[in-house]
């Protein structure tokens, strides 16, 4: 597994778990399958309601606890300086750990919805400071936050982020904000790598992946890595988990990037930061 440094000197792997949908019995097996076939990096939220969930599979695994790098987020509905304290304590409970590798604002607030959102992001980066401060959380970070967020909360924050989690796949990869955001050091995770099922009849992707005998998603998640960012795949199907983390032992090249790099949109999302709630 390979490894990047986020800005804070702490190691996180290029290859995480998602588990997004994957609650009750089903996301406890998927998250100890995940831990069992090498995973370290586990990423929860709040709004997937399956917190409970990941820790039992966590602890299922077997797997020390400081071994395990845990992720979760705080939801849109909850920003502000009190209530993010009061939402990090329920994560906690539900997932029965005592601190937290990373945390995240899992949207920003916007215009659209706050008379000031500035200072409702401020407000709430400044409560996971204090919770970093306390050592409950090794690392904060935010999540769908476009150059405009992250430079409106740089005038008041004393920490960085050290992870902005987006939106980033073949068809939808925001080239502009991961410039911005490595500008800044702060490293890249990539949800929804596999745009939605939408890279699997793609015919560039399934040439480039019968060329290296890997694949389609297999070639997806490598070319993500290979711009130096996180990815973090989701699925509760064992043989799926494996094949996932099965990504050190190509390397595409750099016209194979440059084609992935121009596939035309697809799998798009429509969710973007500062319109929520809506889509386009």
């Amino acid at each position: 597994m390979k490894s990047i440094i986020l800005n804070n000197g702490i190691e996180l792997p290029m290859v995480g778990f998602g588990t997004y949908k994957a609650t009750a019995k089903e996301g406890i097996e998927a998250v100890s399958t995940a831990i069992s076939n090498g995973y370290r990096l586990i990423d929860t939220a709040a709004k997937y309601v399956n917190e409970e969930a990941v820790g039992k599979g966590i602890k299922a695994s077997g797997v020390p606890r400081e071994d395990i790098f845990i992720t979760t987020k705080l939801w849109r509905e909850n920003l502000g300086y009190r209530s993010t304290k009061i939402e990090f304590e329920k994560s906690l409970k539900r997932l029965k750990i005592d601190y937290l590798d990373l945390y995240l604002i899992h949207w920003p607030a916007n215009a659209k919805n706050y008379d000031n959102w500035q200072k409702t992001n401020a407000d709430t980066w400044r409560a996971m400071e204090e919770l970093q401060a306390e050592g409950k959380i090794r690392s904060i970070g935010v999540s769908n936050f476009f150059q405009e967020h992250l430079e409106a909360l740089f005038q008041t924050a004393r920490v960085i982020p050290a992870i902005n989690q987006i939106e980033f796949h073949p068809g939808y990869w925001q080239k502009d904000l991961v410039a911005f955001c490595k500008s800044q050091n702060i490293v890249v995770q990539a949800w929804s790598p596999l745009a939605r099922g939408k890279v699997f009849g793609n015919e560039t992707l399934q040439a480039i992946a019968k060329k290296h005998n890997k694949s389609v998603a297999q070639v997806c998640l490598r070319w993500i890595i290979q711009h130096e960012v996180i990815a973090i795949p989701k699925s509760t199907s064992p043989e799926r988990i494996k094949e996932n983390i099965n990504l050190f032992d190509f390397d595409l090249t750099k016209t194979e990037m440059e084609q992935i790099n121009k596939l035309p949109e697809m799998g798009f999302s429509g969710e973007l930061p500062d319109i929520w709630p809506g889509r386009l």
